[in-house]
Parts: C-alpha cells; sequence; structure tokens
C-alpha cells in the first residue's frame, strides 16, 4: 500500500445529474424497499417532528449521491455529505437510546413471545417486534423528540438539508439489516440475541406472568457466627468476551467551550476497550508504556486494518488532522509501526554510525552496488536502515521520500552474532 492510496479524508465530488444506473421512479429514487426502511421513512416525515421543509430538500440531496457511508453506532448515526465546499459536512444525527431497565422490559417482551425469539435467533426481525414493544410503552422507531440532527454546516436548520438527507438514507441501511434499528436505541444484534438467549436458558417467566412478593424481613447474620465461617472458595475466573464493549451514548453533548470532542473521546474509548480485552484475553499489552509519538503511530497503523476492526475509531484522515500532521506522514509512521513496532517507527529519522561491520551485512543483504551511509544501505530506490534492535528495516522510495515497505529482516551472518549494538546519542 502506498501513500498514495490514502486521502485525509472522504471526498466525493457533486454529481451534477444522475449517472445511467441511477435508480428511477418517475424521476424520484424511493427510500425504503422493506418493510423496516419504509417504516423508518413513515416515522421521518409523520412522528419524529422535523422541519416539514427541509425534509424535501434532503430527500432530494439523499438522491443526488452526495452522502458518503452512512455509520450506524449505538444511539447515533454518522455520515459525511458533500455540499458546496470542497471538504464534506460533517453530520452527526443522536437516536435517543433506551435505558438499561428499558431495555430489560423490551427483552423480556421479546422472549415472552416465542414465535418472534425464534425468528431473532434465526437473524430476522419480524414487523411483529414493534408491537411487541408498543406494549410496554415504547417504540423502536423514533419518536418526537427522538431525533437530534446535527451538521458541521453554517446551516441552522433543524435539520439542515444535509442532515436530512442522512435521516433518509437510514432506510437504505435498514433495507440490508433490520437490526441496525436495534442498535440505534442502544444493543446490536449480539447483545440482544445474547440476552434472549440468556432469558431462555434461565427459564425467564412471561412478562406478565411475573408474580408480586412481599418483601422479606431479613434476621441478618450475627458478626461472630460470619467471622468463624471457613471462606468460601473463590470463584473462577469469567472467560473473556469475544468483541470489546462499545462506548457509552452520552444522553447530551457537553456545553460549548468545554472542549471536549465526542468523536475523539468515542475513538479513544473504544481503543481502550480493545486494548483492555486484548490483556483480558492474555495477549500483549499493546505497549500501554508508549509515549505520545508511539501511540499515535499505534492508533493509524489499527486504521490500516479491515473495516471491522476498526469500529468507533476515527478515520485516518481525521485522525492526522487531530494530530496535526499530513496523511502521508501518519501513513509513514503507521506502516513504520504495523511492521515494526517502536523500533520500525524510531528507523524514520533516526541516523547513527554503527560500523562498518554491520553496514557491510546490509550491503550483503541489499546486492552489490549499494551504498552507506551512517546506518542506512541504499541501491537504487531501495534502502534498508539497521535498527538498534540488530534488523534491517526496508524502505522504497516514492514521490512522498522514503516509505516503510515491509517487514524488517534479521540477517543470519555466516561469522557468528553481530555483536553488542551502541547505544543511542542522546545529546
Amino acid at each position: 500500500m502506498s501513500p498514495s492510496d490514502w486521502d485525509d479524508g472522504w471526498y466525493q465530488p457533486k454529481p451534477r445529474r444522475p449517472g445511467p444506473s441511477a435508480p428511477r421512479a418517475g424521476g424520484r429514487r424511493p427510500f425504503g424497499a422493506s418493510w423496516w426502511g419504509r417504516a423508518w421513512v413513515e416515522a421521518l416525515e409523520q412522528r419524529a417532528q422535523l422541519d416539514p421543509n427541509r425534509l424535501p430538500r434532503g430527500r432530494s440531496y439523499a438522491r443526488s449521491g452526495a452522502v458518503g457511508p452512512l455509520t450506524l453506532a449505538p444511539g447515533e448515526i454518522l455520515a459525511n455529505v458533500q455540499g458546496s465546499r470542497r471538504s464534506p459536512y460533517k453530520v452527526r444525527v443522536r437516536v435517543r437510546p433506551y435505558s438499561a431497565e428499558e431495555w430489560d422490559r423490551v427483552l423480556d417482551a421479546l422472549v415472552a413471545e416465542i414465535g418472534h425469539t425464534a425468528a431473532l435467533l434465526d437473524g430476522e426481525l419480524p414487523p411483529e417486534v414493534c408491537d411487541d414493544v408498543r406494549a410496554i410503552g415504547l417504540d423502536l422507531l423514533p419518536g418526537a423528540g427522538e431525533l437530534q440532527p446535527r451538521c458541521s454546516c453554517p446551516d441552522w436548520a433543524d435539520p439542515c438539508k444535509h442532515a436530512a438527507a442522512v435521516c433518509y438514507l437510514v432506510a437504505d441501511s435498514l433495507d440490508a439489516d433490520a437490526f441496525g434499528v436495534l442498535l440505534l436505541r442502544g444493543l446490536g444484534r449480539e447483545e440482544v440475541l445474547a440476552g434472549l438467549r440468556s432469558r431462555r436458558h434461565a427459564g425467564a417467566p412471561a412478562l406478565h406472568s411475573v408474580p408480586v412478593l412481599e418483601p422479606e424481613h431479613d434476621e441478618g447474620v450475627p458478626a461472630k457466627e460470619m467471622w468463624s465461617r471457613a471462606p468460601a472458595p473463590l470463584p473462577l475466573v469469567p472467560l473473556a468476551p469475544r468483541r470489546p464493549g462499545r462506548p457509552t451514548v452520552l444522553a447530551a453533548d457537553p456545553p460549548p467551550g468545554t472542549g471536549v470532542d465526542i468523536a475523539a473521546l468515542r475513538a479513544l474509548a473504544s481503543d481502550a476497550a480493545a486494548r483492555a480485552l486484548t490483556l483480558a484475553q492474555g495477549g500483549d499489552s499493546h505497549g500501554l508504556e508508549l509515549t505520545e509519538h508511539e501511540d499515535l503511530a499505534r492508533r493509524a497503523s489499527l486504521l490500516l486494518a479491515g473495516d471491522e476492526a476498526n469500529a468507533g475509531r476515527l478515520a485516518f484522515g481525521e485522525l492526522a488532522r487531530r494530530a496535526g500532521l499530513p496523511g502521508r506522514e501518519l501513513l509513514r509512521r503507521a506502516l513504520a509501526f504495523r511492521d515494526g513496532g517502536v523500533e520500525g517507527l524510531a528507523t524514520l529519522g533516526e541516523s547513527w554510525e554503527p560500523g562498518p561491520e554491520l553496514t557491510t551485512v546490509g550491503r550483503t543483504l541489499l546486492g552489490p552496488g549499494a551504498v552507506i551511509r551512517h546506518n542506512r544501505v541504499t541501491l537504487g530506490e531501495r534502502q534498508l536502515r539497521l535498527g538498534r534492535d540488530g534488523r534491517w528495516y526496508p524502505f522504497r522510495k516514492d514521490r512522498a521520500g522514503w516509505s516503510p515497505d515491509g517487514t524488517p529482516i534479521t540477517p543470519m551472518p555466516d561469522d557468528g552474532d553481530l555483536g553488542d549494538l551502541p547505544d543511542a546519542d542522546t545529546s
């Protein structure tokens, strides 16, 4: 992967007219191909009490292709929307999440309907689930005041056309995965199914058949008797979860001027949860002792993985912007850390004199005609840099300069060990 494969942020020019493959229905693309998609649009237009004068403009914007990929997270919808400026606007639509007590009621209601529970466990979300939830005084689809659109554009309307477009495109997401409506209320598919299974295995009674018990009077235990008892064995250490937990959704945005950025806070919390899970599973600490410079490279290196590994993290271009670095420079650091850890990161800027007996090894590895300068051996557009751990880190020259180009090489010379490497010059 070269630096040119990355951009400092999502950008998609606003098309002047629909492309040849754009859906057409009398010139207008409908929203909501599934029951859940149509129900979302109906709730958006009839119950959410958003500005009815702005919703039509949002529909047009949604059809224009100006909206980037949507991210559905517990209690919020995130997307970039290309407006009149070159940089896209950032849209965040908050959805009121259920409280823990409300989720207990919802799960109890769902498990009471055996047919609906079976469908959920089979990966389906039947429309009848909406009736189950309404029966306990809640609604899965947004009602009045439960949607809070926010956009970085200068339009003070609530919602602006960019946020309204994002709201409409949620219908497409629900067409693809109806469980997104549960996620917006606070719990994802796996958490909901785990809650249903635990209630089934525990033989939880139906919602309306729970007997009301009178509180019992607890006589307590005398302290002398308690202290004379043999200590009970320690409980077994519970198994670590399969996935890291999700950051909680704040009930409201921090007041202006506090300097607290919700997206950055969520990214840090997601990163901490992932590292905690790695520790709980017996893995490496991922460098809890890293410096700020090294930890930035570690966080950037994680973004080189697939989308599934990046849930809750800042996008690469956004992380670079917040760090005050060009995207290509952060990419160089990310590649160096991914392939070589802290030592690999150090080779980006460190230059030192290892001695001819060591650099000769690098010339042998790179080939005849290689030029030696300090700890770097260069041949054309290829270069090896000797780290203080005794490994050679490959680089390749491109339009951005010298960029990391793969995992380090540990030489195995015939004449034995490489010897002790000199300490870093800290003067």
